[in-house]
């Protein structure tokens, strides 16, 4: 008797090696996956080198020849394990093995050819996402002339097809020989296994500067499908392959295309980022750093600190640093017992002068950020900001791409040029921001996508410069928009000697001493690579809640704001009876949370509460008392309200439809009833906007109002 192949010494040994590490390591779990039907094994490289290096070796090298080998010993260990089974289930399911590793992962733009079939680690996010679909294992086919059945033809793993025999071999006396290309497949005795494509996107904080984001095809099969959808974040483990780019053109040579391939990648393990932790990824933290970090967090002075390293650079603007900190930290997401969910994170709204810095400081935090996406309100779209819908080339079918806000989960996304945007895309991102997510309803596909993102965007009056006497006529923004920012500034550039003076200074010595400011941080500040791991930790490990005492003070400090202290007012307590809404309360909760975090403390004291309501008042309530927020949801005041409905019914009630009154008229009628004219406009500019009054005015007023 011959003694078998080499080859099949080998594999048998292999196979035996792989059936003892598979038993070593991996038996319960298995069987426990086994019997909830869920036919997957996950397994470590780290733990297979550690039971034998060379295996692990050749697992990375060559994973398309041992991984077939380590999915039958897990077949063969799944038998022994499960067995008995239940009567009608005698035949064991295969099992596929998904592979993990520690290692760190590798730039979509470092992969090269020599890197082909051999497994690579990447990092990423997925933007599109196709159904799922069958691929066949192993091909029944059937010639049409002879009937002769070709069974259980193996198909190579991957996006590869199947190239059909071109001749018919089967000889019968008689007969003539069968034509070219016989075959065909017969369905119903093909075996096949469910896949799915994916689209991996490099993350954007190691996009090169002025570079267009690369892509990578993914290739997923059987257990690994709908593990993810379109805007996670993902660490993928695969082996990277290439397959052939197409059929070619009618009329041309087929070794004009000989050699040139597509690379794609055949996943044979997937992590997903499921709860929007994005801060953490590409972020590795040492134990020195996190001791560090503790240390800092302990300090009185933590929140001066991170408040003074906001954008060094740029002069003043303290409280507006201060909340970029609390943005950049966030409040504590929360999952209510009901299903649905709070955000955490805050958004910043800007407003003011050019020339202050706006644009600057969303620079700076989209470099401080670990996650972040930058934007300009001009060159964005609402499929641009959300998620779009576009039709696959190669399938024909609809696939969907995410968005900036979907690409920025668990970061920040940060909008310039806020009013430059249309009515249309803003009204886009309503959702976004307050439910954090983005729904699609296009084409047949109906899905929800997760943007647990924080939004700060800048604008500018509709005048170009703030005029204070235009009061809210400077906000071209609806009150629903408006109402979704946590804290919103009016940045003007004020005419002072003495701040001008020392601004000149500031500005000066940035410009003379740029290049020493780029070596070292000053004392007292901390330097931008701390700064974004200190984020990323806090995020990461810190989820504070309000205390009961601080509960109750923001709980009072509410009713009092919203005017329910009547009784112990008087004239000069006037500020406080501008009401605020629950929004408003829940973003003084957020900020207060966010305080702890830097600290972090699980409970946010009643000193955050204090804090947080100051910031509140220097931001939103000023902007709201000094007019220029009137009109926007609970920026305005009770008496005030009262006169703009009484002034609305009035108007409604003379105006006759398809009548045409003055201006002039109508001012002069209003002002001898001792209404104040700015009240007068403020009403006729919402009725338009709300489109009650085109066909009723003279042309000539509705181009002043407007």
């Amino acid at each position: 008797m011959r003694p078998p192949p080499t080859s099949f010494r080998m594999s048998s040994n292999l196979n035996q090696q792989y059936t003892t590490a598979t038993t070593f390591s991996k038996t319960d779990s298995l069987k426990r996956h086994y019997n909830l039907r869920q036919y997957y094994l996950e397994v470590s490289l780290e733990d297979v080198a550690s039971f034998d290096e060379t295996l692990a070796d050749k697992l990375k090298k060559a994973p398309t020849e041992h991984l077939p080998l380590f999915e039958e010993a897990a077949k063969e260990v799944a038998d022994e394990v499960t067995a008995p089974r239940p009567q009608g289930e005698e035949k064991v399911e295969d099992i596929q093995i998904m592979l993990t590793s520690g290692a760190n992962p590798v730039d979509l733009r470092s992969l090269q050819s020599d890197e082909v079939s051999r497994l690579v680690k990447v990092a990423g996010i997925v933007v599109a996402a196709s159904g799922v679909k069958a691929k066949a294992l192993t091909l029944t086919v059937q010639c049409r002339s002879c009937q002769t059945t070709l069974t259980n033809l193996p198909v190579k793993p991957g996006l590869e097809g199947y190239q059909l025999p071109r001749k018919c071999n089967t000889e019968q006396a008689g007969r003539p020989k069968c034509p070219l290309d016989p075959f065909f497949i017969v369905p119903d005795k093909c075996e096949c296994i469910d896949y799915q494509v994916l689209k991996l996107q490099e993350v954007p904080e190691n996009l090169p500067q002025g570079e267009m984001p690369r892509h990578l095809q993914l290739y997923v099969d059987r257990a690994q499908c709908e593990r993810v959808v379109p805007g996670n974040r993902v660490t993928v483990l695969g082996i990277y392959s290439i397959k052939k780019i197409g059929k070619s053109t009618r009329g041309s040579r087929d070794k004009v295309a000989v050699g040139i391939r597509a690379p794609y990648l055949r996943v044979v393990g997937i992590q997903a980022d499921q709860e929007g932790r994005g801060y953490t990824s590409g972020v590795t933290i040492s134990s020195a750093e996190e001791e560090e970090f503790r240390r800092l967090a302990q300090s009185s002075n933590i929140y001066e600190r991170v408040a003074r390293s906001i954008a060094p650079s740029i002069f003043g603007c303290e409280d507006i640093k201060k909340s970029v900190a609390c943005l950049l930290f966030g409040g504590s997401r929360k999952r209510l017992p009901d299903g649905l969910t709070r955000r955490g994170d805050i958004n910043v709204l800007l407003l003011g002068d050019p020339g202050t810095a706006k644009s600057q400081l969303l620079k700076f935090v989209e470099r401080v950020a670990p996650i972040a996406v930058y934007t300009s309100g001009k060159g964005s779209s609402a499929a641009g900001l959300t998620a779009s819908v576009t039709r696959d080339p190669v399938s024909r079918n609809f696939v969907m791409e995410g968005g900036a806000m979907v690409l920025a989960d668990g970061g920040v996304v940060c909008i310039d040029e806020f009013d430059k945007m249309r009515e249309d895309d803003r009204v886009a991102i309503h959702e976004a921001m307050e439910q954090q997510t983005i729904s699609i309803a296009k084409a047949g596909i109906t899905t929800t996508l997760n943007s647990r993102c924080s939004v700060m965007a800048a604008a500018n009056s509709v005048f170009g410069r703030w005029d204070d006497t235009k009061g809210e006529e400077n906000i071209d923004f609806m009150p629903t928009i408006l109402s979704r920012f946590d804290m919103i500034y009016i940045v003007k550039d004020e005419h002072n000697e003495a701040r001008d003076t020392t601004m000149a200074k500031h500005v000066m010595n940035v410009h003379l001493n740029a290049l020493k400011t780029a070596e070292e941080t000053p004392e007292g500040e901390l330097s931008l690579k701390f700064l974004k791991k200190f984020i990323s930790y806090s995020r990461s490990r810190c989820g504070p809640r309000l205390s009961e005492n601080a509960g109750e003070k923001l709980k009072n400090r509410y009713i009092l704001m919203r005017g329910g202290t009547r009784e112990a007012e008087n004239q000069s307590e006037k500020r406080l009876a501008i009401p605020i809404t629950v929004r408003q309360l829940e973003a003084i909760v957020r900020i207060a949370e966010s305080l702890a975090k830097m600290r972090l403390e699980p409970f946010a004291t009643e000193r955050d509460v204090d804090e947080a309501l100051r910031l509140f008042q220097v931001s939103t309530l000023d902007a709201a008392m000094s007019g220029s927020l009137t009109g926007a949801e609970g920026f305005t005041t009770e008496e005030d309200q009262e006169m703009i409905s009484r002034i609305e019914k009035q108007l409604k009630r003379r105006f006759a439809i398809g009548s045409q009154v003055s201006e002039h008229a109508i001012v002069q009628d209003f002002l001898k009833q001792k209404y104040p004219e700015r009240a007068v406009y403020k009403v006729l500019h919402f009725m338009i906007r709300r489109g009650e009054l085109q066909h009723r005015l003279q042309r000539k007023m509705l181009y002043r109002i407007k």
